[in-house]
């Protein structure tokens, strides 16, 4: 068997505490799958003292990560997370030392990860990021190694698991948005402040990263139209149940004529659907390629095990002597493909309209539609109280996003509608 592989870990929360019970609990198992043991020689966290669930002795402790590049190891594991700051100068340094790393910081990948892959291949060393998309869900190895062989038209999915618990509370459990965002962050699914992920902007960076991977183009989270969740109400839950929907956070990336459309938003789907079942905390993920058509793959998107998971194999793909191009293809021939507009994207819509008791108020409404030849599929107008305005919800066939958006600011400059329009787009997955 080869010489230890000698592994550095910086940050030992949830997912750098099991990784490192993997590490420890499974180290035989291990040594046979990637041909060498993988041995902890140094760590470092914020909190020396703090009680740990895992045994650390013989491991020496390092007060502070930017140290560690500077010790005999052959890889360093980054879970600090931030896009800059001591995770990114940690990283740096790592891959100038010449040291391997693995992350989990999508942010980071997302900000700088092509910068680094450049680095990586000047030093020739291998900088991992599986963990930093969908949790347990190989994808990442799935779209550079086992779909090597497609080009790709569509990526689309659930890529953020605190999201998905939310929705999945709202639709199963009947509970308003506030209420099922206290429930998780109460279980620990979300954070104190959770906005990083219920506005979207989590999803956005996991996006970006596959989409520079499928397409090998630069990584590009400025032109992702972002939209996040806090505007789904239990209304509309209800309402999307009673037309046969789910509601999900998705993440799509569309490879057009005109460039790459990549979007952020809530969707309606088929609850029925493969995607439409994922539920609670877990992602699903669809990728279109040209030889194997479609495939989805599914399980957990967050945790200590399922992370961790993907943090460990990439060590053990390390340890296996693997030194692969970050995005699958040299830096050099990464090339600007363009950027398609989400004015032009076809689809259909659902639209909620809380309006006045009165008559006309929808054939106001239908003849905006019709100015701008939107083509209605379908009306709902449950009962409501009298002292309560009404709430009418209209689904469309497939239009274009520019002449939605410019009938959605006719009917709400309306006398009859009370409150701004809420718009859910209707996606076919």
């Amino acid at each position: 068997m080869k010489n230890n592989l000698k592994i550095a870990i910086a940050g030992l929360g949830t997912v750098g505490g099991g990784a490192v019970k993997i590490l420890l609990q499974n180290a035989d198992m291990l040594a046979e799958r990637a041909g060498r043991n993988l041995q902890i020689v140094a760590v470092s966290a914020r909190n020396k003292a703090k009680a740990r669930d895992f045994d650390l002795s013989g491991v020496t402790w390092v007060d502070s990560p930017l140290d560690l590049p500077s010790l005999d190891v052959d890889v360093i594991v980054e879970l600090i997370g931030g896009a800059d700051g001591i995770a990114k100068e940690l990283v740096f340094a790592a891959i100038q030392a010449g040291k391997h790393v693995v992350t989990a910081n999508k942010a980071l990948i997302a900000k700088h990860g092509i910068e680094l892959a450049e680095l990586a291949e000047k030093h020739q060393v291998t900088i991992a990021y599986e963990a930093a998309v969908a949790g347990g869900i190989p994808i990442i190895k799935t779209i550079r190694e086992g779909l090597a062989a497609n080009k790709f038209s569509n990526i689309a999915g659930i890529l953020n698991g605190t999201c998905n618990f939310i929705l999945t509370s709202m639709q199963n459990e009947h509970k308003d948005f506030a209420d099922a965002l206290a429930e998780a962050q109460k279980i620990g699914y979300a954070e104190a402040d959770p906005t990083f992920d219920i506005e979207g902007i989590d999803t956005a960076h996991k996006l970006a990263i596959l989409t520079s991977l499928a397409y090998s183009c630069p990584l590009n989270t400025q032109n992702i139209h972002i939209e996040g969740i806090t505007n789904i109400t239990i209304r509309d839950i209800n309402f999307a149940d009673e037309l046969g929907y789910a509601i999900k956070l998705l993440g799509i990336s569309t490879y057009t004529e005109n460039g790459i459309l990549q979007r952020v938003h809530p969707a309606m789907i088929s609850k029925n659907s493969t995607i439409g079942k994922v539920a609670g905390a877990y992602n699903g993920i669809i990728v279109e390629g040209s030889a194997v058509g479609r495939i989805t793959i599914e399980g957990l998107g967050a945790g200590e095990g399922a992370t961790a998971s993907s943090v460990v194999g990439d060590i053990i793909d390390i340890a296996r002597g693997a030194i692969y191009k970050p995005f699958a293809i040299p830096v050099s021939a990464i090339k600007n493909i363009g950027v398609a507009a989400i004015d032009n994207l076809v689809t259909s819509y659902y639209i909620r309209l809380s309006v006045v008791d009165k008559s006309g108020v929808l054939a106001a409404v239908t003849a905006i539609f019709a100015d701008y030849d939107i083509s209605l599929n379908s009306f709902l107008q449950n009962s409501h109280n009298p002292e309560e305005a009404v709430q009418v919800v209209i689904t469309t066939h497939k239009t274009t996003e520019s002449a939605m958006q410019k009938a959605l600011k006719a009917i709400e400059a309306l006398d009859s509608v009370i409150d701004k329009p809420n718009m859910i787009r209707i996606e076919d997955l």
